[in-house]
């Protein structure tokens, strides 16, 4: 009875062995690899460089970005010095161009006052050139039959001849007032012109306003070229992420590596666990938290642990060429599921283990 209780108060298996974490170490950045600090097998802590690539053409790269992002910079605080320049030179010039259009309106006024007259007086010449005309004719009568002196009519000659001539400077007055009328409105045109140009002022405004944010938009995209560039330099030095063990080295000085070539991997050894796979008649009474003696081969020793977890499918399911019990002839096989089981606190010193080390959990599932 002791016998059969105690066999039966646990389950084991001896297809188990030590699993963990294989991190990959790749180049984020293409070069030339010109310093390698570590060996294969060799201990390394988190952060440790392992590998230097050639960082020549990504502080050159690191350089331009900075010439270009204080170039940006520049030309943004330029733009935004123009918003307020701009504003107030426009609202000048609108407050400019209606005062120009008020007085080339009361200068049309003016000019057609001007013109109004000019036309008054060209009409009293040419009636006080009628009358001397008049007078003219008939002192000529007069002088021919001699009743008249010949002064008097040198008088009214000469008056009808001034008459004449004032006429003359009257519609010379006209044509001038007329080309100035012409003039007002050819100025009061130009000024309605340098108001509708000056009343696009707000636009104008925003299209600086615009240029101002391009150029805002353009310092960002400038610093995101300077972040990028001095990411990229900063990857020229390949850093292990995690503490462990340097396996399967495959760079060397020289050499010319690509962005996304493994270099090497590194193995953490203070994460590993045992992957046992069991029978699935084994699980029937098997559950997380369930003590385990963990017999490991390689050094003899017995390390103790729990239970963490069971898969969510058998191994076969996870195979490259899963089995299809479906066609050909049908065999029963007890499949094996793998059981997740973790070392307690503490005992992992001394990195005695290692991923793939083949051990024998001993489950209890009853005490």
């Amino acid at each position: 009875i002791f016998a059969w209780r105690y066999f039966t108060s646990y389950e084991s298996t001896d297809d188990a062995q030590i699993d963990g974490h294989v991190n990959s170490i790749s180049a984020r950045v293409s070069g030339h690899v010109i310093k390698l600090n570590v060996d294969d097998n060799q201990y390394v802590q988190a952060g440790t460089v392992l590998v230097e690539i050639d960082p020549t053409d990504y502080q050159l790269a690191v350089e331009r970005a900075k010439a270009d992002y204080a170039d940006a910079v520049a030309a943004a605080q330029a733009a935004r010095v123009n918003v307020p320049i701009t504003s107030v030179s426009t609202t000048g010039q609108v407050s400019s161009a209606q005062a120009d259009v008020s007085s080339a309106q009361a200068g049309i006024a003016g000019a057609t006052q001007q013109y109004q007259a000019a036309k008054a007086q060209l009409l009293e010449a040419q009636a006080n050139n009628t009358k001397a005309q008049s007078d003219l004719a008939r002192y000529r009568q007069l002088v021919a039959k001699q009743e008249i002196s010949q002064q008097q009519y040198d008088q009214a000659l000469a008056t009808a001849q001034a008459s004449a001539a004032t006429v003359e400077a009257a519609r010379a007055n006209v044509s001038a007032a007329e080309q100035q009328v012409i003039q007002a409105r050819g100025k009061l045109d130009q000024a309605q012109a340098n108001l509708r140009t000056a009343n696009t002022a707000p636009r104008q405004v925003a299209v600086i306003r615009s240029h101002a944010a391009s150029a805002e938009a353009q310092v960002q995209r400038k610093k995101a070229d300077l972040d990028q560039a001095q990411l990229n330099l900063a990857y020229t030095r390949v850093a292990a992420p995690v503490t462990g063990i340097v396996s399967n080295r495959t760079v060397e000085v020289g050499q010319n590596v690509q962005a996304g070539q493994e270099l090497m991997k590194v193995i953490p050894l203070e994460d590993v666990w045992v992957t046992a796979n069991f029978k699935e008649n084994q699980l029937r009474s098997m559950h997380a938290g369930q003590p385990v003696d963990i017999h490991v081969d390689a050094n003899g020793k017995t390390y103790h642990g729990h239970v963490d977890s069971i898969a969510g499918a058998s191994g076969a399911r996870f195979s490259l060429l899963p089995p299809e019990n479906a066609t050909g002839n049908y065999v029963k096989v007890v499949q094996r599921i793998p059981v997740k089981i973790v070392f307690e606190n503490g005992q992992l010193k001394g990195h005695e283990l290692r991923p793939g080390m083949s051990v024998e959990p001993k489950v209890w599932i009853r005490k």
